[in-house]
């Protein structure tokens, strides 16, 4: 105690300053340190909340931007395909249409020759009597005596349909096979020689022969028959030539 005494030091007033310090933070403990540890631990939680909303929105900032860009991809992936789809269908509509246009060209093309051999038979069909008076005043001359009228018109039409007395004089004797024929005139033939040159043809080939009727002015006269690769060659041309041949 005097040791104390001698520090200046009183004793009974250090004990009454520290009870009063013991006082006061017992004091403090209850109305103060309590509700600061409180508040600190308020703003502690708050923080520790922001943070993790702030790590939240970053996650979620990045899962959008994510998603975002998957939109995009697919979108992009989308119209791509819209685009190659209408390419393809535009290609496709071009080519329909291509295709429509060359088949109404070829019809027409097609129609337009059926008619040009329509009318170029139906002028030989026209014309064959001039052609037929021709021959006869021809006739006429060589021989030097005048044909009735009957008669030019059987020699006329037997030179050009080369029908005989009802028979179809190429045709006797010839061995023909197939189905289908084509008979050749120099001039366009009447229905009624059509029909025996038909009738003459299914005869040897069978009812079932479809034949092609064409004209060709240059075989002068006759008729020329082509069965497949058989022909048979009854033409004025043909008679001419083998003329000739026997008189070099």
């Amino acid at each position: 105690m005097e040791a104390l005494g001698n520090l200046g030091i009183n004793l009974s007033y250090l004990v009454v300053q520290i009870l009063n310090f013991f006082i006061v933070m017992l004091i403090m403990s209850f109305w103060a340190w309590k509700p600061i540890v409180k508040m600190l631990d308020e703003r502690s939680a708050k923080i520790a909340q922001s943070l993790e909303d702030a790590k939240e929105a970053a996650e979620a900032r990045e899962n959008a931007q994510k998603e975002s860009e998957k939109i995009v991809a697919e979108a992009q992936a989308e119209r791509a395909s819209i685009i190659a789809e209408a390419t393809k269908r535009a290609e496709s509509a071009a080519s329909e249409v291509q295709k429509s246009v060359e088949q109404e060209r070829a019809q027409l093309l097609e129609q337009a020759q059926e008619a040009a051999q329509q009318y170029k038979e139906s002028v030989l069909l026209d014309i064959r009597p001039q052609v037929a008076a021709m021959a006869i005043a021809a006739a006429n001359k060589i021989i030097g005596t005048e044909l009735d009228e009957a008669r030019q018109k059987v020699l006329v039409d037997e030179f050009f349909s080369g029908i005989t007395a009802g028979k179809v004089s190429v045709l006797e004797g010839a061995d023909i096979q197939g189905e289908n024929a084509v008979v050749t005139s120099a001039i366009t033939l009447t229905p009624d020689e059509k029909k025996q040159i038909d009738g003459g043809l299914k005869d040897k080939l069978g009812s079932e022969t479809e034949i092609d009727f064409r004209v060709d002015p240059g075989i002068l006269g006759g008729i020329v028959v082509r069965v497949g690769e058989h022909e048979v060659d009854g033409s004025a041309r043909r008679q001419l030539e083998t003329l000739q041949q026997t008189l070099n």
